[in-house]
């Protein structure tokens, strides 16, 4: 029984084999994957295909609500669904700090297997690196994901449709996984957990487009929060964006956590939120829609696109005044994912 890994089993002889074939191919047991080959072959049957990669490093590994395993899969799926694709094929590749528990490790890939299968994607190709103890921390994973896109949502992840009087819709609170990453690494035993919101957001995702031809955009809200996604659209496309902040969804525990230690929301990681941008005559169909899915029960229209202001986006406060919503400057909460 393995009890810590080391770095024989990033050598490429028998250990690598025996952790291959005795980790990740019992967890991510598939057609594709059981054939061991270099390069996997696929066939997606689609018009387009989508494609992205991603990396994570949070700090800490295991945190309320997910691990970062779930992180790994559900950031890449939502990356392939925000963009209006079907998520059909992940890799996943690992580094490993020498000496990190293989229950640890086992906890991950089992994860990432539940994850994967809850979200309908297959784990078809992988790596496995191992480092120096101190030359990484615990675990990084890189997931590489595909998916199949209709021609006719292509410009969904570019937004090139988006008009005036569009809608803002938000599927759920804002903040949660910023907050609890936050609030674990830092040890602040708040009385009340936070969880992270980490969710794969494809199946709820596919829910909208069926009853909708009129989503003009889709972004899942990570690294910088739902103000980062608002400032990039609206100066890359040259919009103008107005949101209510009393129709912004936060819970009360994140609230008070933000506003205790100088944090705002709408600046904060989310990793089962996706902004979406939705012709006026379909918002109501596509809330109604969200609201029936568990990921998106407490969902809500946040603000239209306007005439007004190009390429800035602007809220009107609780307390009726305006003010800009300015891009990020600097890294709020390093090593959030």
């Amino acid at each position: 029984m393995i009890k810590n890994i080391l770095l024989g089993h990033g050598s490429g002889g028998k250990l690598s084999h025996d952790l291959i074939t005795n980790l990740f191919v019992k967890y991510f047991h598939n057609e594709i994957l059981d054939l061991q080959t270099d390069a996997s072959v696929l066939q997606p049957d689609s018009d387009l295909i989508s494609f992205t990669t991603d990396s994570f490093v949070v700090d800490p590994i295991f945190f309320p609500g997910g691990n970062i395993g779930k992180l790994a899969i559900a950031g890449t799926v939502n990356d392939l669904a925000v963009s209006g694709a079907k998520p059909l094929y992940l890799s996943a590749s690992f580094i490993i700090e020498e000496g990190l528990p293989f229950k640890d490790l086992e906890i991950i890939v089992k994860t990432m297997a539940e994850e994967a299968n809850k979200a309908g994607v297959r784990i078809v190709t992988g790596d496995t690196k191992v480092v120096d103890r101190g030359k990484c921390d615990k675990v990084f994973i890189n997931t590489t994901g595909i998916g199949a896109l209709e021609a006719k949502r292509k410009n969904i992840g570019m937004g090139t449709e988006i008009q005036p009087g569009d809608k803002l819709i938000i599927n759920g609170t804002l903040a949660d996984h910023g907050m609890c990453i936050m609030s674990v690494r830092e040890g602040l035993g708040f009385q009340a957990e936070i969880e992270s919101d980490c969710a794969s957001l494809n199946h709820m995702i596919s829910q909208v487009l069926e009853v909708s031809d009129r989503v003009k955009f889709m972004r899942d809200a990570t690294r910088g929060g739902m103000a980062t996604v608002l400032c990039e659209l609206a100066e890359s496309r040259n919009l103008g964006f107005e949101i209510d902040e009393s129709k912004l969804p936060v819970k009360e525990n994140v609230r008070g956590i933000c506003e205790l230690l100088g944090f705002d929301p709408l600046y904060v990681a989310n990793e089962g939120k996706v902004l979406m941008i939705v012709g006026k005559e379909d918002a109501d169909i596509v809330l109604s829609t969200l609201k029936k899915n568990e990921l998106g029960k407490q969902a809500a229209i946040i603000g239209e696109v306007t005439d007004d202001h190009h390429g800035k986006a602007w809220m009107t406060t609780g307390i009726g005044g305006r003010r800009i919503i300015d891009m990020l400057a600097g890294e709020q909460l390093p090593r959030i994912c």
